[in-house]
């Protein structure tokens, strides 16, 4: 099989444990877009968070962001955004300020969260190292509904970090019981993403390789999480890292080493290389 385009995850993938890009991984990537193969990035940061790191791996392609609601290689010039209607987003802000919780609305442009003091570390980690750039504005207030009640947010996504896991079932339960338009993916016990209805990484990259002409059959997904499970698994290549869950690597077609043992530019770099450059597979009539 001929692939044509390479989609890999970012945290977990992409990056190491300590949130570091290796050099293997960074020359691997110029490998294999010296063959013609499209790179792109599927992740549920934000797109100047993705973009940073497109940046980095020197990739100037189109992104999938905000867990498949913003595509788009600058942010001037989306070709898909989906975004939590203003009055949506104020109700859901309402019903979550009932909980003990840090509520974010992930903008492409800014993000906006109300202030909290949570007795969890994984609020610091999670918000806090995502590497968004210094000029992707970070702003907590007081009160988030009655700042969205003067200047209303339309977010492609909401983060929501609990203290008490039951607090998140209840609000999880609360939320797909009175919002038909969005939906809700528990990411943890004490963190969930809600997203407009029919989002998804893999609705997202399928809307990207119909773009580009591009048939499922010719992408191969590198992922280590289990939102990455149903790219995994609609890939004519699915790859799950050696850091992945159980249920994410046997869903996987190949499985790959870990980030911590460069993952990505093993795979890349035992299977690529196999393959010829694109631009000489079309010469020869091997490809349209």
């Amino acid at each position: 099989m001929i692939y044509r385009m390479l989609a890999l995850n970012i945290d977990g993938t992409l990056l190491q444990s300590n949130g570091r890009l290796h050099k293997s991984t960074k020359d691997a990537i110029e490998y294999v877009q010296q063959k013609g193969i499209y790179v792109t990035l599927v992740t549920s940061r934000s797109f100047p968070s993705a973009k940073k790191a497109a940046k980095a791996l020197k990739i100037n392609s189109l992104l999938v962001t905000h867990r498949g609601a913003y595509i788009a290689a600058t942010q001037e010039k989306p070709i898909f955004v989906k975004r939590i209607q203003e009055d949506e987003t104020f109700e859901i802000v309402r019903l979550l300020e009932g909980f003990t919780c840090q509520i974010r609305l992930v903008h492409e442009k800014y993000s906006l969260a109300n202030k909290t003091k949570l007795n969890t570390n994984m609020l610091a980690k999670t918000v806090f190292t995502t590497g968004d750039p210094i000029f992707y504005s970070q702003q907590f207030v007081d009160s988030l509904s009655d700042t969205i009640l003067d200047e209303p947010v339309t977010p492609p996504k909401i983060e929501v970090y609990f203290e008490d896991k039951g607090d998140l079932e209840d609000a999880q339960a609360a939320i797909r019981g009175m919002f038909e338009n969005v939906e809700v993916i528990k990411l943890s016990d004490l963190r969930m993403d809600i997203v407009p209805a029919g989002v998804s990484k893999l609705n997202g990259l399928l809307y990207l390789c119909e773009h580009l002409g591009i048939s499922r059959n010719q992408m191969v997904v590198i992922g280590d999480s289990e939102d990455d499970l149903e790219m995994i698994e609609a890939a004519g290549l699915g790859v799950a890292m050696g850091n992945a869950p159980a249920e994410v690597k046997k869903a996987a077609d190949w499985l790959t080493r870990s980030n911590d043992q460069n993952g990505v530019s093993y795979m890349v770099k035992e299977h690529f290389r196999k393959q010829h450059p694109i631009d000489f597979l079309k010469k020869m009539n091997l490809l349209k």
